[in-house]
């Protein structure tokens, strides 16, 4: 068996997880690794990811259109946030489950296809249940795409998992940042009936993913015919592992439940508080997910170099000062503080994954299906949540209460320090 097809058997097995000290660090990935990493999947990766958060955002980016199409309240517009993101939380660490234990390379184009069936009824919704199916539809596909998308991710790595998953999640980021902006000249001039446009992105979609299928099968059979790779040593005791979890489960919350009141929010509370148009609403929100975008396709690269534990630490609790300010400067001062407030808070999520993968390896789709399935979870749980808030006090009242959830970035102080072993 030659020395390539080994590397790739370690490379798909994922790091092993070692509380710091307890065995010899990982010296920095050889220039043969990194020439491994494959670069033209990755980059399909990202595009497809691009494309499927694309297509949810427009859920969100219609909020305006839709409230007064339909005469919603801030309520019902939080449950269709919890209708596609719940679905989407609910089944995604079920599917990493069962990919763990058989790959399935085509599954992305099945699960772009339940979004394109989600866009085309989005489109031609004429009550609030058909607006709910069509949420649960998108979110639906995205608990397909993310855990087995992220599991290719790691395989097209080369040992360089902080720099793929942050090249993965930055299409997804890309996605969210120009659904705003696409529904600003698009959506909110021509009316709901345009999002079938959005249907050409799902198109492109299936394609790319198909082509991404085929390299994933051959990857796999080519696995089935080198060695086994080796068995996993787990040097942290069970609970240990289930208390570091938990810990990134409540950070999770922090970032996430805080994302939600800009994601469902935002442009409600610029309109309300600033007096703007919704189109210049809908800009401020892409400058914001635009930030996102950046703080994550950093947040990898920087975890890579300098720790896990350390992006995490400083990418949440980082991120309190600029949050605290927020909710009393002006427009243009708040236009700026999304920037800082986007990157660092982005900045997290590539390390709290591959951190995740690290403590528990072999287990790359199940740790993917959690946290991006916690992620949506906790953004549709939190865009529930402070839609009633919101109603009963003001959308103002909302971003004074959520500049403190940052602060729950302290206990990233519990976290052990994981490092790679041979």
């Amino acid at each position: 068996m030659d020395a390539h097809r080994v590397e790739d058997a370690l490379a798909a097995a994922g790091p092993v997880a070692a509380i710091d000290g307890a065995s010899p660090a990982v010296s920095p990935p050889s220039p043969v690794r990194a020439e491994m990493t494959t670069y033209g999947i990755l980059a399909a990766l990202s595009l497809s990811h691009l494309l499927n958060d694309l297509i949810q955002s427009l859920v969100p980016a219609m909020y305006p259109l839709l409230k007064n199409s339909f005469a919603l309240d801030f309520g019902q517009i939080g449950l269709i946030t919890l209708t596609f993101q719940l679905t989407s939380s609910l089944l995604q660490p079920v599917v990493g489950y069962c990919t763990d234990k058989r790959p399935s390379p085509f599954s992305l184009t099945v699960g772009m296809a339940c979004s394109l069936l989600g866009i085309v009824l989005l489109a031609s919704a004429w009550s609030y249940a058909a607006l709910l199916v069509a949420a649960g539809l998108v979110g639906m596909g995205s608990s397909v795409f993310h855990p087995e998308s992220s599991r290719m991710a790691r395989a097209a790595s080369g040992g360089r998992y902080g720099l793929a998953q942050s090249v993965f999640q930055v299409g997804g980021n890309t996605g969210q940042a120009l659904g705003p902006l696409l529904a600003a000249f698009i959506v909110v001039p021509n009316g709901q009936h345009s999002v079938i446009w959005f249907s050409l992105a799902a198109l492109a979609g299936i394609g790319v993913l198909a082509w991404v299928g085929r390299w994933y099968r051959a990857r796999l059979a080519a696995g089935k015919r080198g060695a086994k790779a080796g068995a996993a040593l787990q040097t942290l005791g069970r609970g240990k592992i289930v208390g570091t979890i938990g810990i990134l489960i409540v950070l999770i919350f922090s970032k996430f439940f805080y994302m939600a009141s800009f994601n469902s929010y935002y442009t409600f509370y610029l309109i309300d508080r600033f007096h703007v148009s919704v189109q210049t609403s809908q800009l401020c929100l892409f400058v914001f997910l635009g930030s996102v975008a950046t703080g994550t396709l950093v947040g990898g690269p920087v975890g890579d170099r300098i720790g896990r534990k350390a992006v995490i630490w400083g990418s949440i609790l980082g991120v309190l000062p600029f949050t605290l300010a927020l909710p009393y400067a002006g427009f243009w001062a708040t236009v700026a503080l999304t920037v800082p407030i986007g990157m660092i808070l982005a900045s997290a999520m590539p390390a709290i994954l591959v951190y995740a993968q690290e403590l528990l390896p072999g287990r790359v789709g199940l740790v993917g299906g959690l946290f991006f399935g916690l992620s949506f979870g906790m953004g549709g749980l939190g865009a529930a949540v402070l839609g009633e808030v919101a109603d009963h006090t003001s959308i103002d009242f909302v971003y004074r209460l959520c500049a403190f959830l940052p602060a729950i970035g302290l206990l990233a102080a519990f976290l052990p320090r994981i490092r790679p072993a041979r």
